[in-house]
């Protein structure tokens, strides 16, 4: 993003809600010959913004009480208008329209516990199993234990993903650029990672180095036809479970390698006044890094969990999260990475998908993108955490605190870092600027936005001894 003085104030304006005014002054900048290159293409990715806040935010109030009324038939027009000024109805004034996102309706319930104790039929929310304590939470303390390790209970698996392209979303004959996908071995969770197909067969795997890891393919559009790109890969993931012992934490020393780890990095990592503040409050006077941890994680995971606007419309995520009075994995994840930077802990990036049943056919399958992170502490290393799964109810305090200091072993990563390029880089915008989960797509007319294209996630547990290599 450049950091003319123009572009910013075009940004104000589409926070404002004055689109009309950020369009003007869009449209005049662009018909300037002075206007650098640079600061052309962050204001024509300003225009798109405008454009994908639109799609996230249309609903009027009228079509959230319709939804809401789905599961509160009695809901009056006094409720909903008590429960809008409360702020639990995510909406935008946009060119003096009030418009609402498009999820807020079903975010309500979870959000709001005077609103889910009023639902007609009290349905349990779809989640995954491990978000609650679980056997497998049981199993892998126990495994660490027993064998004094990090890193336990490997299991091989195969995975797919696709993605397809809407037929005639590219006019015949152009080729389609498509990305997805693919991991990187991170040891002591998913190692020996082996290429099996994809369609089409021609592909590029991004080097091991790309902390955005892809596979890239081109295919040309058939008038009619949809574009499928797929591949499937088979890796060894592992469960990780750290025994941290605060008397034994130490602060670490910030070495060059640990330096990127503790700093901002707008715009989503950024320490402002208000996060200081929430810092203070939350940390006290603790000066354990552990416990400091520990204090960070239980503050963002009192942030109740819900479905997510594009994050390339946020301009900032971890201040969007801190304020919006809700947040998803991605949003909660970086306002705690910002949280533990500044307070000189090292916290990092993943994310990937979340799985659970023993292959995508099975009648408990579940899947879902999904967002998590590491901190360094010293002397142990990087360690996971997962704040969205919080802490667990279990006697067992290693069980209860599992997903600070540990990770299940259904998951896999994609992602070692956020907004990182591409390899081969995108030559258009991307339509998710932040994360990588279900692929990128763009022909040489433009970006392929997700209403243009959908996706698939499947995994097979394979036998004990399949091969790794």
């Amino acid at each position: 993003m450049a950091s003319d003085a123009g572009v910013l104030a075009v940004i104000a304006r589409i926070d404002s809600g004055d689109f009309k005014g950020a369009e003007a002054a869009i449209a005049q900048a662009l018909a300037t010959p002075a206007t650098s290159a640079g600061t052309r293409d962050a204001l024509l990715y300003q225009r798109e913004r405008m454009r994908r806040i639109l799609l996230d935010f249309d609903q009027t109030a009228e079509q959230v009480k319709a939804r809401v009324r789905r599961d509160i038939p009695d809901l009056t027009d006094a409720g909903f208008a008590r429960w809008d000024a409360q702020g639990l109805f995510e909406r935008m004034d946009i060119d003096g329209r009030r418009l609402y996102f498009n999820r807020t309706g079903s975010n309500l319930f979870r959000i709001s516990a005077e609103a889910r104790a009023q639902r007609a039929d009290p349905r349990p929310f779809v989640e995954s199993p491990l978000e609650s304590a679980h056997p497998h939470h049981r199993a892998v303390v126990a495994a660490a234990r027993a064998a004094n390790a990090d890193s336990v209970l490997p299991r091989r698996l195969r995975f797919t993903q696709s993605l397809v392209v809407d037929a005639d979303a590219v006019p015949a004959g152009e080729t389609v650029r498509a990305w997805i996908p693919y991991p990187r071995a991170i040891a002591g969770q998913q190692a020996d990672i082996r290429f099996v197909s994809s369609v089409p067969a021609a592909h590029e795997i991004a080097p091991e180095s790309t902390l955005q890891r892809t596979v890239y393919f081109e295919q040309p559009a058939v008038a009619g036809s949809k574009t499928t790109f797929s591949v499937t890969y088979d890796v060894t993931i592992s469960a990780r479970h750290f025994d941290i012992d605060p008397a034994r934490v130490v602060a670490a020393e910030i070495s060059p390698e640990l330096a990127p780890f503790v700093a901002q990095r707008a715009p989503h990592v950024v320490f402002s006044d208000d996060l200081r503040a929430f810092s203070r409050k939350a940390v006290g006077d603790e000066t354990n890094p552990w416990r400091i941890a520990q204090k960070l994680y239980a503050a963002v995971d009192r942030i109740p969990w819900a479905g997510a606007r594009e994050y390339s419309t946020i301009g900032n995520i971890s201040d969007y999260a801190l304020h919006a009075g809700h947040a998803d994995c991605g949003q909660q994840t970086l306002l705690l990475m910002t949280l533990l930077r500044l307070n000189g802990i090292p916290a990092r990036w993943q994310s990937g998908m979340m799985f659970a049943g023993h292959d995508a056919q099975a009648d408990d399958a579940y899947w879902n993108l999904h967002d998590w992170g590491q901190l360094y502490i010293a002397p142990y290393g990087w360690v996971p955490m997962d704040v969205t799964f919080g802490r667990l109810d279990d006697p067992d305090p290693a069980v209860a605190g599992f997903y600070l200091g540990g990770l299940d072993g259904y998951r896999i990563a994609f992602n070692d870092d956020y907004s990182r390029p591409l390899v081969p880089r995108k030559r258009h915008f991307r339509s998710e600027t932040v994360d990588l989960q279900r692929g990128e797509a763009e022909w040489s007319g433009g970006n392929l936005y997700f209403d243009q294209w959908d996706y698939d996630f499947a995994w097979q547990l394979l036998p004990a001894g399949a091969e790794g290599h």
